[in-house]
C-alpha cells in the first residue's frame, strides 16, 4: 500500500487535500523523465518500485509511473480512478497512427468527474479538467480544452497559434495488463522514442516549463506561454544539468557517452559536491 504521508510530503502537502491540489502539487514537484529506458533499463510498474523511485529516491518518471502513482494517492484519499489509454497526436506526420501509449486517468470524487494527467512530457496539465468536451481552461497562462473527434476525446492546447491536438483517448477504461503491455513496448522496444532519445521536463506553479531533450537537438528549453529560450548543450553537461535544473542526482556519463546511474554510496558523494 502507498505510504500516503510520504507521497504528500514529496509533493509538499499534508492532510487530506483535494484532487485539484494534489494534481497541481504533483505536476510541479515530480519531473517527467525517461532516464531508465534511455539507459537500457526497463520500467517496472510494480507499485513498490514506482513508490521507491518517485517518492523515496525523489526521481521522476514517464506517464505510466506518474499517473499510476497519482492513482494510488487519489484512491488512498477516497477517490475512484479508472485507467484510459490515449494516442499522442502532437508531432505525428499526416496519416500516421500511433499506438495507445499514453496513460490518462478518469477520477470521480466529491460528485465530480475529472480528466487527470500529470505525465505528459510536452507540458502536462497543472490541474485536472472536468471530464469530457467543454469550455476552455486557463492554467497559469496555458490554455486547454477537450473536443470530440469521432469516438475520441481530444485534449488540445492553444499556444498562441491556434488549437493543437495533444492526444486522443477513448472514454473506456482498460485493465492494468493493457497498461503493462504498452509500457513494456515503450520502455524496451529499440524503435521507441523513449529508448532512443532523452526527455526530461518540469513545470513550476507560475507556468514555466523547462525541458532537456535530444529529440531534435540536445538542448535545454525554457518556455512560458509567451516566449521560449532554447540553449544548445554539450553531452558532457548532462549530469550537472540533471542535478541542478531537475534535482535528478547521481547520473554520470559512461565511457560511450551514455547516461548511467551511480550506486547509492557514489550517489551520496555526488550529492555533496
Amino acid at each position: 500500500m502507498l505510504d500516503l504521508d510520504a507521497y504528500l510530503a514529496r509533493i509538499g502537502l499534508a492532510g487530506e487535500p483535494s484532487v485539484a491540489r494534489v494534481h497541481r502539487a504533483h505536476a510541479t514537484s515530480v519531473p517527467f523523465e525517461n532516464l531508465d529506458p534511455q539507459r537500457g533499463v526497463a520500467v517496472s510498474l510494480a507499485p513498490a518500485d514506482i513508490e521507491r523511485k518517485l517518492v523515496d529516491e525523489r526521481r521522476g518518471g514517464y506517464c505510466f509511473e506518474q499517473n499510476l502513482l497519482l492513482k494510488a494517492a487519489l484512491e488512498a484519499l477516497g477517490a475512484e480512478v479508472e485507467l484510459l489509454l490515449a494516442r499522442v497526436r502532437v508531432g505525428a506526420a499526416p496519416g500516421v497512427i500511433r499506438p495507445r501509449s499514453h496513460l490518462v486517468l478518469r477520477v470521480r470524487a466529491d460528485g465530480q468527474t475529472w480528466h487527470a494527467d500529470v505525465g505528459f512530457g510536452f507540458g502536462t496539465l497543472l490541474e485536472p479538467l472536468p471530464f469530457g468536451p467543454g469550455a476552455e481552461h486557463e492554467q497559469s497562462g496555458w490554455r486547454f480544452r477537450v473536443v470530440e473527434d469521432g469516438a475520441e476525446l481530444v485534449l488540445q492546447t492553444d499556444e498562441g497559434e491556434g488549437w493543437m491536438d495533444l492526444y486522443g483517448l477513448l472514454a473506456r477504461p482498460v485493465p492494468l495488463i493493457d497498461v503493462e503491455t504498452v509500457n513494456w513496448w515503450t520502455s524496451t522496444n529499440p524503435r521507441s522514442p523513449f529508448v532512443t532519445g532523452l526527455m526530461v521536463s518540469s513545470q513550476t506553479a507560475d507556468g514555466t516549463r523547462t525541458s532537456l531533450s535530444d529529440w531534435r537537438e540536445l538542448a535545454l528549453t525554457e518556455r512560458t506561454p509567451s516566449a521560449a529560450i532554447v540553449t544548445p548543450v554539450a553531452r558532457d553537461e548532462l549530469p550537472e544539468l540533471l542535478a541542478e535544473r531537475f534535482a535528478l542526482v547521481g547520473f554520470v556519463l559512461d565511457v560511450d557517452g551514455r547516461l548511467d546511474r551511480v550506486g547509492a554510496t557514489e550517489a551520496a558523494s555526488y550529492m555533496r559536491r
